[in-house]
Formats: structure tokens, sequence, C-alpha cells
């Protein structure tokens, strides 16, 4: 009788902890665009509307392809007043950035501007702009 209990309240206690994790919670990517070293800055704006549907939690960069140095991001948040991040420095090819937390917890992102120079003689990189919802 005892096992039979044991066992129910473990399954009880396994289904609870599934029912409260979110498929939402999790790292995705908005948009993605290849950047060139002959300019000194992009802006990224959202794929297919995505950001306009998204409220995200948490925002990062990533790079791939060659190491890239940035020295200005600005978030451009819809209906909220746009986030300046200065000197983010180097990211390695295949690197990120810290997290960024949104205005209030939780935003919509409408773009981002970079300012870069791809470092070691590249032509170009690709990045990648996250958010966490």
């Amino acid at each position: 009788m005892k096992v039979r209990w044991a066992l129910g309240l473990a399954s009880v206690v396994l289904l609870g902890a599934l029912g409260t994790a979110s498929a939402k919670d999790e790292w995705f990517v908005l948009s993605e665009q290849t950047i060139n070293s002959t300019d000194p800055s992009v802006r990224i704006t959202a794929e297919d509307g995505k950001w306009i549907k998204e409220d995200v939690k948490d925002v990062k960069l990533s790079v791939e392809g060659a190491d890239v140095e940035i020295s200005k991001v600005v978030l451009h948040w819809n209906n909220r007043r746009d986030d300046t991040t200065w000197n983010v420095g180097t990211i390695k090819a295949g690197g990120q950035t810290a997290p960024k937390s949104a205005p209030g917890h939780e935003g919509t992102l409408s773009s981002v501007t970079i300012q870069y120079k791809i470092l070691n003689n590249a032509t170009n990189a690709k990045v990648k702009v996250w958010g966490y919802d």
C-alpha cells in the first residue's frame, strides 16, 4: 500500500513539474543578417513580422564567420524608449553577448542598430538577434 501511494505521489509531482515548464521559455532567433566590412553599421529589422508578434524578456546577439568589434548597439522597442548599449566589445566568431533585459521585463522589439568593425581582414560575418521568451 505504501509503495502504491509513493508511486502515485511521485507521478503527481512529476506531472506538476512538467506542467509548470512553459514551452515558450527558450531562446529563439528573431532575425539574422550578413554584415560587410565596408559598412560601419547595420539596422536589423524583423523577419516576417516576428518582432511585431513576439514579446521578449531578454535579447542577445551572436556572431558567426568572423570576429566583430561592436562599439554601439541600439535596441528599438515598440512603444518604449530606445535602449542604447555602448562598447559591447569584441565578439569572437561563434560567440555571443550577455543578455539584455527588456524594459518592464517584457517588450516588443522593432529593430536593432549595430555599429561594428569586422576584424582580422574578414570581409563579412553573420549577426543573429536572439530573443528569450
